[in-house]
Order: C-alpha cells, then structure tokens, then sequence
C-alpha cells in the first residue's frame, strides 16, 4: 500500500483507501475491517497521508512521509509509544524524532493521531511499499 492513496477522513475514525468516486462523495473502504461505506462531500473532507506535515520551527512543514521513515529507522533504538501514552513522553519522543518542530503549533492531538496511524501501518505491513520507494 501505497501512503499517498491512504486518506484520512473527518468524522471518521481510522485510515480508508478510496474505492470510487461518486457524484457528492467517495466511497471509502475502512483499512481496520474492510467495510466500504459513501462518505458525502457535504459532511466529510478527505485528505491523503501523502499531503500531510508537521510544521517545524524554520517556517516550513516536514511531511508525514519522512516522519514516518524516521521513525521507521529508530524502531529499534528509541520505539514510539503508545497514542495513549502520556503527553510530556509523546513529545519527548517527537524531539527526538523531529528536532525541530514546531512547539507552538504541533499539539498533543496531532500526535495522538499520528502515533494511531503509525501503529496501525506499521502493524498492517503499510509500509511495506513505501520503503522500497525511498
């Protein structure tokens, strides 16, 4: 699975793939269960992991892409903990990973969401693609 054809929808929980377009929507296949439901252009937004970034400090974004290579690469010597885990031990875990982020506009639900979906792909082999890319 490709990152840049995972979406994450408003109002949703988790990370669909787009099946089709209909007119007024997509329709989303969950990538947990596999259940395929309409989501309507109306009430959700949709938005590809692929155009996701965490801002930094020097004014530009880091995209979540290379986020996730980062951590990928550090999965042995500093593992990333639990969505749940407490909040000064998720940024903690985001300065080693990114450096230089931004700390006045990277809040503790972004992390939760990004540690969420990095577990889940991580889990779910979604990475597996996107290693031999880079």
């Amino acid at each position: 699975m490709k990152i840049d054809h995972i979406l994450a929808v408003t109002g949703l929980p988790g990370l669909y793939t787009m099946v089709n377009e209909r007119k007024g929507g997509l329709i989303v296949e969950n990538m947990a269960d596999g259940k395929r439901r309409f989501a309507p252009s109306r009430k959700h937004q949709f938005a590809p992991l692929d155009s996701m970034a965490i801002y930094t400090d020097d004014g530009d974004a880091e995209p979540l892409r290379k986020v996730f290579s980062r951590m990928l690469e550090q999965q042995e010597d500093n593992p990333a903990p639990a969505a749940n885990a407490a909040k000064d031990e998720v940024f903690e875990y985001l300065a080693d990973v990114l450096p230089n982020y931004d700390t006045e506009r990277v809040h503790h639900s972004d992390l939760k969401k990004l540690l969420k979906w990095y577990h889940f792909l991580k889990d779910n082999d979604g990475f597996s693609a996107t290693d031999e890319e880079e």
